[in-house]
């Protein structure tokens, strides 16, 4: 079964300093699931996960890897998205 992550990196680091995982089974009800800090701090960002559009995307075996990689340069920061 294939997941969502969603991936926080700091610092230029290669290690993630967050990482979320979502079963695509469930990922009409994951929005509700998400802490709402980090679901919070991704509308900042102006990301708005759109759960019916990565349940279409799921359902194509060719769609793998990342489908998000967002770069604040200022605050040296990067989330990745990727359906895995």
């Amino acid at each position: 079964m294939a997941n969502l992550k969603i991936r926080t990196f700091n610092d230029g680091n290669t290690k993630p300093t967050t990482t979320i995982t979502v079963p695509l089974a469930i990922i009409r009800y994951a929005k509700k699931l998400m802490p709402k800090k980090f679901t919070k701090e991704l509308q900042e960002k102006g990301i708005d996960i759109d759960t019916d559009m990565i349940v279409e995307l799921s359902q194509n075996k060719e769609i793998r890897g990342t489908i998000v990689e967002i770069e604040n340069h200022q605050k040296n920061e990067k989330i990745v998205i990727a359906i895995e």
